[in-house]
């Protein structure tokens, strides 16, 4: 059973930096397509950022060149590194792994304010 454990949530100032990881168990992250997902209160659940076994990513426009999604095979681990945060960034971000089903984990909160 896929097991996904994020951390590195937190409350951040505009301008600021975070680094979410999500470690994953029952699941070899390589193998897989995975994602952040964000979702604020009344809004829609988002895709922000994804890689794909061959390594091919995708990041929403509203992000890009601000946010890079990254894995390390060795730790079985997804990166999310969010610099130049806004307060429209802040949200729950949960990480997501597809295997033969969806998989999510529990999610790390992002809170951007001053």
């Amino acid at each position: 059973q896929v097991q996904l454990v994020e951390s590195g949530g937190g409350l951040v100032q505009p301008g600021g930096s975070l680094r979410l990881s999500c470690a994953a168990s029952g699941g070899i992250v390589s193998n897989h397509y995975m994602g952040w997902y964000r979702q604020a209160p009344g809004k829609q659940r988002e895709l922000v950022a994804g890689i794909s076994s061959s390594s091919r990513t995708n990041h929403l426009d509203s992000v890009k060149g601000r946010f890079t999604i990254s894995r390390d095979n060795a730790k079985n681990t997804v990166y999310l590194q969010m610099n130049s945060l806004k307060p429209e960034d802040t949200a729950l971000y949960t990480c997501y792994m597809y295997t033969n089903r969806e998989n999510w984990g529990q999610g790390t909160q992002v809170t951007v304010s001053s």
